[in-house]
């Protein structure tokens, strides 16, 4: 039973370190050093400083929202008053001690009574204030709405840069394995190169050129690491790779359906929308100035010198009418920004559909050229193969090797584009195709 007893609590103490480390390998870049796409979007997203302060304009809104809705409740105030005091002529307490009155030292029949105290509860209501409430409540509710929007912008664009620096990588590991293996090809073809001397010259030539390749395709990876770490926001010392299908994709859409796609899912226009919702509703709140306000007020207080005996009850109806002097120029301005606003809107629809046009065509273009690119590197790859079994290498073995590495590299340059125009696109219409 004892020996049971300690196997038990071995496995109740390594259940949860072997739930943390599969979380470990499954969400954590420093442990699971090979990224996938998905998961490099998560951690982008999270480490990103402008997308969490996007998220919290979010919730300030929100609050906003909740505010402009306390406006059409009750404005309830509660007060309690001690006051101390010696008097030769009476007086007023300030607003802030509720206008109390005091008589002077001279009424009083106690020279004692020099206190007083006071307690109460009062509460204001507007019945109608020209719709100034409904208004700001609007206001906030498109507020949130553009904030929203805003925050989609954000992302879109976080998300696209995260894709471009992960394709960059997954093109920078690929041509690295592939100057790795022509590397390789070469140092074997030289061990058994059939050349004169004039020749021989010009293989040590083409291999140390090779040999260059690679250490430029060396160099390309670690810029494209950097890269990575720096979308992630990530330690810039660590380690990383990403992992995916680094094939081509074909979209099969057009044009016409791609901008109608943007114009009802782009959120920097769905923003613009609502900052015009805004101008409209300043107006009507700027025009609502000019109505009056019906307001109805109650108190209820106990107060006395002694005790709080003494009770006061009043209920209140009150009509106030502002005169804003500002009103014609306030009205003009809020009317020159509804303007404004319109013309930013249509200044952003136009950007929006030059943008769709480019990425659609850097898409077709790349699609085109893609697959022509990866039936030349298949046809060069399979006489290259053939070539190693049937021949023995010489100095034009080199040269082989310099156009299939070449070839190689064209056809991992056109799936990145591939890759990378078809992300452009899907921010363009502000969604995954």
């Amino acid at each position: 039973m004892k020996k049971l007893f300690w196997i038990g609590l071995a496995l109740c103490l390594a259940l949860p370190a072997a739930t943390q480390s599969e979380y470990g390998l499954r969400f954590s870049s420093l442990i699971n050093e090979e990224l996938t796409l998905e998961n490099a979007i998560r951690l982008g997203l999270e480490n990103n400083s402008e997308f969490l302060a996007a998220q919290q304009e979010i919730i300030i809104a929100e609050q906003k929202v909740k505010e402009a809705k306390f406006l059409f409740l009750p404005q309830l105030a509660v007060q309690g008053t001690a006051t101390w005091y010696d008097l030769e002529y009476p007086m007023v307490l300030p607003d802030s001690v509720a206008n109390r009155f005091i008589p002077s030292n001279d009424s009083m029949s106690d020279d004692t009574k020099h206190q007083f105290f006071g307690v109460g509860v009062t509460a204001t209501q507007y019945l109608y204030a020209g719709g100034r409430f409904r208004s700001a409540l609007k206001m906030a509710q498109a507020n949130l709405k553009q904030v929203q929007s805003k925050y989609e912008a954000v992302k879109n664009a976080t998300v696209l840069n995260i894709k471009k620096t992960f394709f960059r990588l997954l093109y920078a590991q690929h041509t690295m394995a592939l100057a790795q293996d022509v590397q390789e090809k070469s140092n074997r073809y030289m061990r058994s190169l059939r050349a004169g001397n004039w020749e021989r010259v010009k293989a040590l030539y083409l291999n140390s050129h090779l040999t260059s390749l690679k250490n430029e395709a060396q160099n390309e990876l670690q810029k494209a690491q950097l890269a990575m770490l720096v979308a992630l926001n990530k330690e810039l010392n660590a380690q990383i790779k990403v992992k995916g299908d680094f094939k081509p994709v074909e979209v099969k859409l057009d044009l016409p359906k791609l901008n109608l796609w943007s114009m009802e899912f782009r959120p920097e226009l769905k923003a613009a929308i609502y900052a015009l919702e805004l101008d409209n509703l300043a107006i009507d709140l700027a025009l609502s100035r000019r109505y009056p306000d019906l307001i109805l007020t109650g108190s209820y207080e106990q107060l006395g010198f002694d005790d709080l005996n003494d009770v006061n009850k009043q209920i209140s109806l009150a009509v106030r009418l502002p005169i804003n002097y500002t009103f014609t120029a306030q009205n003009a301005q809020r009317k020159a920004e509804q303007k404004q606003s319109t013309l930013h809107r249509a200044a952003i629809e136009d950007k929006i559909r030059v943008q769709v046009a480019e990425n659609y065509a850097e898409l077709v273009f790349w699609q085109a050229e893609v697959f022509s690119r990866q039936q030349a590197w298949q046809d060069v790859q399979k006489q290259l193969t053939q070539a190693e079994r049937n021949a023995q290498p010489d100095i034009h073995a080199l040269e082989a090797l310099d156009a299939y590495y070449q070839t190689g590299r064209n056809y991992y340059e056109a799936v990145r584009n591939n890759l990378t125009a078809k992300a452009g696109l899907e921010w363009a219409i502000g969604q995954d195709l």
